[in-house]
């Protein structure tokens, strides 16, 4: 029925996507794909923020399952000069929301001119909108859809029409129609994840060091949630490095002078409220034991026990 509705919707111009690496937007152009095949491009910005192997997934994984049109531009290093210093939560939220909606300008206005060589338009633009954002936002047909995450507030000037496959659908019923349309498991089943990435998880400044740090803790904290089975159990877990926060610790024959990483489990069925996820203690004792043992400027791993409120799920 959504294919059906896409096609005539599209007809034969063409229709652009960015995408995230998150769910929401992975189906929603899957399912525009399903549609009008060829006529969609869509566009990933790798900004440097993502978790480990989440952009490979996107290029390889997703691209395989599939044969979408991908885009990747690489901008790691634009957006972590534009970073440099800045350690005010909000100030860093808007530098990765501005430099995303640029790049991803710089990347549109090349498809359209490539499309106007081939005498056609690039008409439509979509959105991985949910029925829960639609009623946040108080939405009519488009009326003030809050500016998404994956495309950023588009400016007035680009009139795109919107093409939102899943906007009366639930995160539930997406995942399963991701895991129908045949898309890679680590997508369908990836817990919700901020636009700005790790770069809000980064207490302090972000810079590439500690990125690539953060990088490999939340990994370990994810593959062992994973292998005790408990990824179903939790909503998502956050993992956050206190990087202007330094303790004493013990570590091989001496002291060391080491970070702080916290675990931010929680369960919540709609995110408007959580509690903190109690898990077992052995589980937290593993994560634990590898993140101090295997991650290199990291001695001490805390556990936040905060519900929301008044506690928001992000720590910035």
């Amino acid at each position: 029925e959504q294919v059906e509705k896409i096609r005539s919707q599209v007809g034969t111009d063409r229709v652009i996507c960015g995408l995230s690496g998150g769910v929401d937007s992975a189906v929603a152009a899957a399912l525009v794909h399903k549609a009008v095949g060829d006529q969609l491009v869509c566009v990933f910005v790798n900004h440097g923020l993502l978790r480990q192997d989440e952009a490979e997934q996107v290029e390889r994984d997703y691209v395989a399952a599939t044969g979408i049109r991908l885009v990747v531009v690489d901008a790691e290093k634009k957006f972590l000069d534009a970073l440099a210093g800045v350690t005010d939560p909000e100030t860093k939220r808007k530098i990765i929301g501005r430099e995303f909606i640029r790049t991803f300008e710089e990347a549109q206005k090349a498809l359209i001119e490539e499309s106007k060589a081939d005498n056609r338009q690039i008409r439509f633009l979509v959105q991985g909108t949910l029925y829960p954002d639609v009623v946040e936002s108080g939405g009519g047909a488009t009326a003030g859809i809050k500016s998404h995450h994956n495309v950023g507030g588009l400016p007035d000037d680009l009139d795109f029409e919107l093409v939102e496959p899943l906007r009366t659908l639930f995160k539930d019923e997406v995942r399963a129609i991701g895991a129908e349309l045949g898309l890679p498991h680590e997508i369908v089943q990836r817990q919700p994840f901020p636009g700005p990435g790790l770069g809000i998880r980064i207490i302090g400044e972000v810079t590439k060091e500690r990125l690539d740090l953060l990088r490999k803790a939340d990994a370990i904290a994810r593959a062992e949630l994973t292998a005790a089975g408990l990824d179903s159990d939790i909503w998502q877990c956050p993992v956050v490095l206190l990087a202007d926060v330094r303790s004493v610790g013990v570590q091989g024959d001496g002291r060391s002078y080491g970070h702080p990483i916290v675990l931010r489990p929680v369960s919540s069925e709609d995110a408007m409220t959580a509690d903190w996820s109690r898990l077992p203690y052995d589980v937290l004792a593993k994560i634990s034991n590898r993140i101090t043992n295997e991650v290199e400027g990291v001695n001490r791993v805390v556990l936040d026990v905060t519900s929301k409120p008044p506690g928001t799920i992000e720590w910035e």
